[in-house]
């Protein structure tokens, strides 16, 4: 069975949630992976892998955008998901027509959400118009379609009912210019970042102090537990390094794990200091990333780590996880990121790789965002040493993505037993 490589981008509303994601996928993968028909690569990717994997745990329950060639659409291939997890985009190469236009009305009989990739009104096809009435979604390139064609689409959206989806969506000033033209839902690699924020802090968002609390409290404290729950939770990695560094802790060497910050730091301080912070995000003073910026975080981290597991010996997968970890740092905090690990004891391997320096840490990090970008021409140009099936960089990706989804799940059960905790203080 051909093997595809997938990727997925995540599709907001205005209110910057995520509401959706899209299935990304190329059937053109020269120096990474061999060029195969479009057809055939999309059809892997949907039915070989997404069908067997489950698509619920790649989504987390949210629907999917997934690309339709005109042959997949003849194949009736959307029906063999249920219509709450796909919404069908046609692609911008399908030529509206009688039987398009027929697979569409059954479509949306049936329950599905179409979308329009790329759309552009042809006022010679008959077909065009009828094509867009059955839409739900118009999905415009908001760099490469002219004024004058999205003022045209912006017009026939709003006389039809449909919502606009602006692509692309480089800047927060494209994102503010594009909710004014009427675009509801945005895509584009400005959402990869979050916004700047003022704080010079990471705010809290998973509330994994309980388990870690119960942890602490066992007779013998299992310290390999501790700092699992610890690494999987940005903010409290973050302010374990920065608390040991400072006067009273700081360490005589650098550290390449949170294992290492745990031990110089001790348990019992690492107990007082959790319930501090447990009880300020009790009482709300704590801000919120969005589901999105942490999930990004920790999906790089993980599979930083899974790659590093198939470099020389020397690799250390817990600097590999870290440097995924805080990749987004010096956006999410809205400093330097000379300034920001001025403050984390890290050692000089991965503040090389996070000030942007060329090491294999750097190197990985680079497959890993071109990966998620679904840019495979750069992500086969990775200078690594490294020998990885397309298989493995498959399964990889995907064991990441569950990893942070099963993550984002158990927060909220967390978050009631934390309550519960601190209201017995």
């Amino acid at each position: 069975m051909m093997e595809v490589f997938v990727a997925r981008q995540p599709i907001f509303n205005e209110n910057e949630e995520t509401i959706a994601y899209e299935l990304l996928y190329r059937n053109n993968q020269e120096n990474f992976f061999p060029d195969i028909d479009g057809d055939r690569a999309t059809a892997d990717v949907i039915i070989n892998s997404f069908l067997n994997i489950g698509i619920d745990q790649l989504s987390g329950g949210k629907p999917c955008f997934i690309n339709f060639t005109e042959t997949l659409l003849k194949l009736k291939v959307p029906t063999y998901f249920r219509p709450r997890e796909i919404v069908v985009e046609i692609l911008e190469t399908v030529q509206p027509s009688p039987e398009i236009i027929n697979i569409c009305r059954e479509l949306r009989k049936l329950g599905y959400k179409i979308a329009l990739d790329d759309f552009v009104f042809d006022k010679e096809n008959p077909y065009c118009k009828e094509l867009m009435k059955l839409a739900d979604y118009i999905k415009v390139d908001m760099l490469a379609v002219t004024e004058e064609k999205r003022e045209e689409i912006e017009l026939i959206a709003r006389l039809l009912d449909i919502k606009l989806l602006a692509e692309k969506v480089e800047t927060r000033r494209d994102f503010e210019e594009a909710k004014k033209r009427g675009y509801t839902l945005f895509q584009g690699f400005f959402f990869s970042k979050p916004v700047i924020l003022s704080t010079y802090d990471v705010p809290v968002y998973f509330h994994s102090y309980y388990e870690v609390l119960q942890s602490l409290e066992m007779s013998e404290p299992n310290m390999e537990r501790i700092a699992e729950l610890i690494e999987q939770d940005l903010s409290l990695s973050y302010k374990l390094l920065k608390l040991i560094n400072s006067p009273a802790y700081r360490p005589k060497h650098k550290v390449n794990s949170i294992r290492q910050a745990i031990i110089l730091l001790g348990l019992i301080e690492i107990q007082r200091w959790i319930y501090v912070l447990a009880i300020r995000d009790m009482t709300g003073s704590a801000r919120q990333i969005s589901d999105e910026i942490i999930k990004l975080c920790l999906t790089r981290a993980k599979m930083c780590e899974l790659i590093s597991t198939k470099l020389s010996e020397e690799a250390v997968p817990s600097s590999f996880f870290l440097t995924g970890m805080f990749s987004l740092i010096e956006d999410i905090i809205g400093q330097p990121i000379g300034k920001v690990l001025k403050d984390m004891p890290l050692q000089d391997d991965i503040c090389n790789a996070l000030r942007g320096k060329q090491n294999n840490l750097k190197k990985v990090l680079d497959l890993v965002t071109a990966i998620e970008q679904a840019d495979w021409e750069k992500a086969g140009s990775a200078e690594l040493d490294i020998n990885m099936t397309q298989n493995e960089y498959n399964h990889f990706y995907i064991q990441a993505c569950q990893w942070a989804e099963g993550l984002l799940k158990a927060e909220y059960l967390q978050a009631e037993n934390l309550k519960a905790e601190v209201d017995q203080l």
